[in-house]
């Protein structure tokens, strides 16, 4: 039986060969005769067939016969025979010279001489969903069939000598064929070039020349070779998978993107499945279109369910962890919901069997077995194993595979392990039926294969993205390649900020600078070759933007390299090595952005959260920016996210971005509560999958409840904000919950200095601070008051010693401001005046620095008997003014510093030292009180007694008397009236 296919040569399909039968009829279409095997073969074939089967019917002589008038006409029966025989040669003639035409244009005249005709192997999928079987026909050509690959640019067959970066790039074309197309579960026959044989390569690569790109090969020889590229965390494919493996030489390969079977759950989702030899188990592989953060849940019902075929079921969960790595998980379906751990330690909602259960060998608890897994093209696929007759009978359903069963399926996003639980947990599918999750009846011994075509995914790129900012530099490092987006790559290639050949983002007109790090190896430039590795020496013309020789460095000794895109600049340029091809990967070149919106930005803790700033003069507008795929940023004012004020941006299913805020002084759901601030330019974006909020706030919020929360997020400009973020999975404007948890946050806060646009180490200087605190108490508190008490109720102690107190107190106390002063600045690396306390502050140095400066500058006493001079009476009264003023600043300076303390770093003990300070001016007034009594009561005893205090031969100035004194006039009045003057006499010692 000759079955030929010549691809697009010359090919008949079954309209022209139901032709080709009908011209045996000749003209009588009335004639109910027909040529009924000859119908059967050419009806058995479908589709385009090339020189179609020779053989038009064993039984073509039986022939229908009408019945006439109770017999059989041997004429007319006669008359039939031959028209069918003469239909039958003509069709033989038609078909011999298709066939011959066949094999003159396609050279079927190749011998087959080499030892890999019959060789026959499944393409192993790199890229572009590539899948396939190839089938060696002769020495110079090959049959290729159930060919699945999305187009590339300028596609082409692909020979060479192994799989190596090295040693596949120096392949060659080996067919002239061209591939630039969708191909679709398609057969065709493919010749090689001349000169073109076997013997010449030993890998077969379908092979896109513009970008290097593999999109799958096969390895003619040493098929354990093939198995090598399975991920080797996971176990290697099992021989007895297939019924077609474990086989004579040239059987196919089994890989582990090929199966028996498949069918198409939704657009985007499809199930495939292969059944062991021995059918005791089963092989499944998970396909879907969806995001890295989406998980693929596929399970048999419980056959006694007859409406809610959910609960109850036995599913697998697949997917990948925020690693990259695949996993598939056994789960048991209790009820709708997430899975949730009672206090009692049972579980509901669709949980791991681990959790129900207890850990456990797999088989025995988790009925799953992850054999491979991948995410290409934005398509993820894992491939698992099940046993059909489980071991935990509680848990996991029997597979009956003689029979229709239900199946359920769903898809959705994922919640990634935190401290609670410990398991990557499926979240409600959230979409209709038959798009997010459905069900079918399925029998999976029947062969079923409606998967027509590689599933086209909207986003296929899973990179990192970074968005340059032009104040913050990229650290280029160099590492070894995991994920790297286009295969094959050398083993070592860049990273950016700590991500593997991440997208770039830039701006025009701002400068991006790079700090390369990556060895003396790599040198760093910007190109508009997709390849790099200097195009030049390739023949290629291409365009170098910046970079060369010079931009390497060790992190020893980085070298900074400044790239500022221009206008004239394409939206799309590489970041590549100079010496070295494919170490980096795409930049693209946008117009505008944060970065020339706002006038600050920082890296917030782990370099995982971008933090933007403005600052005017009553508000501050803020831009937060993820720096990985989330579902939701925050970012909170504090030193964590417990006792903090958040604000929490996101965009819902229906594409629209939200920021709400938030006071959280608990580490629960119920703890976090709802906040009004007044938020305006609100905005929220995700960018493939990267979160950006923007807000403007006042500084101040203005309340007129002052009892509401909110009122006390204050942002002092002066002070250093603490801030925290945190990312999720999810977040919900309604009623939260557990699986709104944060699955990554900061370990601490960043301490952002508002003013100066940069940030410091968040560092304690609360004993700083307590330092500084105690020396204006002594000060403040003890020796400048006790200088005016000694001033003010010591002068009726013989001598100056008054004096001398008060001058010692006085520059004793006015030192130790001045020391506490620059203290507080040098450590906080400014004066800003701004809150209440460093303007109280102020205003009490300033008057205590006054005093000795008023002091110097005092008027001449009176004389024995003078008045008073005005000027004399107008320092008393500033001196005595400007002190009392300075005591009285310091002591507010002193409350509204340690209410600062406590607003800025949460103390606990802040009220108790309020009090303290209130007790101890207390005690001070109540002293005061004391002193002024007895000093009134003496004063008015010298009035009594009519005496002057003046002793002969004291010179000195006598300062005894207060000039502030109100009983001072009416003694020196009294004196004066009286005329006379007491002379106190003592006696000479000779």
């Amino acid at each position: 039986m000759l079955n030929l296919q010549c691809s697009q040569m010359g090919c008949v399909d079954d309209d022209e060969l139901a032709g080709i039968e009908d011209m045996s009829d000749g003209e009588d279409e009335s004639d109910e005769t027909v040529l009924t095997d000859a119908k059967r073969s050419s009806g058995s074939q479908t589709g385009r067939k090339c020189c179609p089967n020779s053989d038009l019917g064993g039984n073509s002589g039986h022939v229908n016969m009408r019945k006439e008038g109770g017999g059989f006409t041997k004429s007319f029966c006669l008359s039939q025979r031959l028209r069918a025989l003469f239909g039958q040669l003509l069709m033989r003639s038609v078909i011999s010279l298709l066939f011959l035409g066949c094999l003159a244009d396609s050279g079927q005249s190749c011998p087959k001489t080499s030892s890999f005709i019959g060789f026959e192997s499944q393409f192993f999928m790199v890229q572009h969903q590539l899948r396939g079987v190839m089938t060696i026909v002769d020495d110079c050509s090959f049959r290729v069939s159930e060919f699945d690959m999305l187009p590339g640019l300028d596609v082409h067959w692909w020979g060479a000598s192994a799989t190596d970066f090295v040693n596949i790039t120096k392949g060659f074309v080996v067919s002239d064929q061209n591939l630039n197309e969708t191909f679709k579960n398609a057969s065709f026959v493919v010749k090689l070039s001349k000169n073109v044989t076997w013997e010449k390569f030993q890998v077969l690569s379908v092979w896109d020349i513009p970008t290097a790109s593999d999109f799958g090969h096969i390895i003619l020889k040493n098929e354990s070779a093939l198995a090598s590229r399975l991920s080797p965390a996971l176990p290697p494919m099992p021989s007895d998978n297939n019924a077609s493996q474990g086989k004579e030489k040239g059987r196919i390969f089994t890989v582990p993107t090929m199966f028996d079977n498949c069918k198409v759950l939704s657009k985007d989702y499809r199930v495939r499945w292969s059944l062991s030899a021995n059918k005791t188990f089963i092989d499944i592989g998970l396909e879907a279109a969806i995001g890295i953060q989406n998980y693929m849940a596929f399970g048999w019902a419980n056959p006694k369910s007859n409406s809610d075929l959910m609960i109850g079921a036995d599913v697998a969960v697949a997917g990948f962890t925020e690693e990259g790595w695949p996993f598939a998980d056994d789960f048991f379906i209790t009820k709708y919901g997430e899975c949730t751990v009672n206090k009692d330690g049972s579980a509901d909602g669709v949980c791991p069997d681990t959790i129900f259960e207890g850990s456990g060998p797999v088989g025995l608890v988790n009925n799953t077995q992850t054999i491979y897994g991948h995410r290409k093209d934005g398509v993820s696929f894992v491939r698992y194993r099940r046993l059909l007759i489980p071991v935990d009978k509680k848990y996991d359903l029997p597979v009956n595979y003689t029979q229709k069963m239900n199946v359920i399926w769903a898809i959705g996003l994922m919640r990634p392990p935190d401290s609670f639980r410990p398991y990557y947990l499926p979240q409600n599918h959230g979409g209709p039926e038959a798009v997010t999750y459905g069900h079918r009846r399925l029998n999976v011994s029947e062969q079923v294969n409606d998967c027509f075509g590689p599933l086209d995914a909207a986003e296929k790129e899973d990179q990192d993205l970074i968005i340059a900012d032009g104040n913050v530099p990229l650290v280029v490092t160099s590492g070894p390649a995991l994920h790297y987006p286009n295969a094959p790559n050398p083993a070592k290639v860049l990273y950016i900020n700590k991500k593997e050949a991440p997208v770039l983002r830039v701006e025009r007109g701002v400068p991006v600078t790079f700090s390369v790090e990556a060895g003396h190896d790599v040198a760093l430039y910007i190109t508009s070759d997709m390849l790099g590795g200097n195009a030049t020496l390739r023949n290629n013309t291409e365009t170098i933007y910046a970079g060369g020789p010079e931009a390497e460095g060790v992190p020893a000794s980085p070298m900074e390299l400044v790239w500022a895109p221009d206008r004239n600049t394409p939206n799309q340029v590489y970041y590549q090595s100079l010496y070295q091809q494919k170490m980096g990967w795409r930049v693209q070149v946008v117009d505008g952005g944060l970065s020339d919106m706002y006038n600050n930005s920082v890296f917030l803790d782990d370099q995982q959260v971008t933090f933007f700033w403005t600052l005017s003069d009553e508000s501050i507008s803020i831009a937060a920016r993820g720096e990985r795929k989330s579902g939701y940023v925050a970012i909170g004012f504090g030193t964590g996210m417990v006792d903090s004020f958040v604000y929490v941006g996101w965009v819902d299913d229906e594409g629209k971005g939200h920021v709400r805020t938030y006071w959280i002084d608990g580490k629960d759901a119920l703890r976090v509560h709802a906040t009004n601030e007044n938020l305006t330019y609100v905005r929220c974006k995700s960018e493939n999958g990267i979160i950006t909020l923007e807000f403007t706030r006042p500084l101040k919020p203005t309340c007129v409840h002052r009892r509401r929360i909110e009122c006390k997020n204050i942002i002092d400009r002066t002070s250093p904000l603490k801030v925290v973020w945190a990312m999720g999975a999810s977040w919900s404007d309604e009623q939260l919950s557990e699986k709104n948890m944060h699955s990554a946050t900061s370990q601490r806060p960043v301490r952002i200095l508002l003013l100066g646009g940069s940030t410091e180490a968040e560092q304690d200087i609360r004993p700083v601070l307590a330092v500084h605190g105690f020396m204006m108490f002594l000060a403040w508190g003890i020796l400048l008051p006790g200088g005016i008490l000694a001033a003010r109720y010591l002068k009726h102690v013989k001598g100056d010693s008054w004096y001398q107190i008060h001058v010692y107190l006085q520059y004793s106390g006015l030192a130790i401001v001045l020391l506490g002063f620059l203290f507080a600045v040098a450590e906080l690396r400014g004066l800003y005046v701004s809150s209440l306390h460093v303007k109280f502050g102020l205003a009490a140095v300033c008057l205590a620095c006054v005093q000795p400066v008023n002091a110097f500058m005092r008027p001449k006493r009176p004389g024995n008997g003078e008045e008073v001079t005005r000027k004399r009476l107008m320092w008393e009264y500033l001196h005595v003014i400007v002190g009392r003023s300075a005591i009285i600043f310091g002591i507010v300076a002193l409350f509204t510093g340690t209410t600062h303390l406590g607003d800025r770093y949460g103390g606990e003990n802040v009220h108790g030292y309020i009090w303290a300070m209130i007790a101890w001016f207390l005690i001070g007034g109540l002293m005061l009180f004391y002193l002024e009594h007895r000093a009134r009561q003496r004063m008015r005893g010298r009035v009594y007694a009519g005496r002057s205090n003046w002793v002969l031969g004291n010179v000195e100035e006598d300062d005894s008397v207060d000039l502030l004194n109100p009983t001072r006039a009416s003694a020196e009045t009294g004196s004066q009236q009286s005329g006379r003057m007491e002379v106190q006499l003592e006696p000479l010692n000779r």
